[in-house]
């Protein structure tokens, strides 16, 4: 069996990450383009507030941008490098966040064992769909529609107009390719 090609993504993901790692000044700014809306998105869902997790935003960024040489595209992709850096700026942000007392002298913890773990489930979620971003679209609408909307397979084929064989396939090609990529990440 020949080997397959690697794709023009790939290639672009390889030149990023040596940028990156060579810390070309172009490398964040098309990070940020990129995985800017990921990210982003990510960190509203986590801290609640925009503007807070825009502040994240830019020091998850300079992060990447400090931390760019010691990338190792070995120990998983640039998404959940960049992503691993939000969590860890929004669970910093989490504890700092003064909590309203429940009676005069009462001290509360910001950020309990409950909160990290919801952190952590929300991290997980948006690690696959950035992996799910890189299938292709009528793919990854099955998948999300199965996963996140919770429909049969015969549901999305009759919401969709798609054959029902076909819907199966598409969801087989899918889980397939993620599979992949998840074994890619890991590598």
């Amino acid at each position: 069996m020949t080997p397959a090609r690697p794709s023009l993504d790939s290639i672009r993901d390889r030149k990023l990450e040596r940028d990156l790692r060579r810390q070309d000044p172009t490398a964040v700014e098309r990070i940020g383009t990129r995985l800017g809306p990921i990210v982003l998105g990510y960190l509203t869902n986590v801290l609640g507030d925009r503007g807070a997790a825009e502040d994240a935003m830019q020091v998850t960024m300079v992060e990447v941008w400090r931390r760019g040489p010691s990338y190792d595209p070995d120990r998983g992709s640039l998404a959940t490098w960049v992503l691993t850096i939000a969590r860890s700026r929004a669970l910093d942000q989490l504890r700092r966040r003064v909590p309203e007392p429940l009676h005069p002298g009462a001290v509360t913890q910001a950020l309990d064992r409950d909160a990290e773990d919801a952190v952590d489930a929300l991290l997980e979620q948006w690690r696959m769909a950035a992996l799910m971003s890189n299938l292709p679209k009528e793919e990854s609408s099955v998948l999300s529609m199965r996963f996140y909307e919770g429909l049969s397979q015969r549901e999305i084929a009759q919401r969709t107009g798609i054959p029902l064989g076909t819907v199966k396939m598409r969801m087989v090609h899918a889980l397939e390719r993620l599979r992949d990529l998840i074994e890619q990440e890991e590598r």
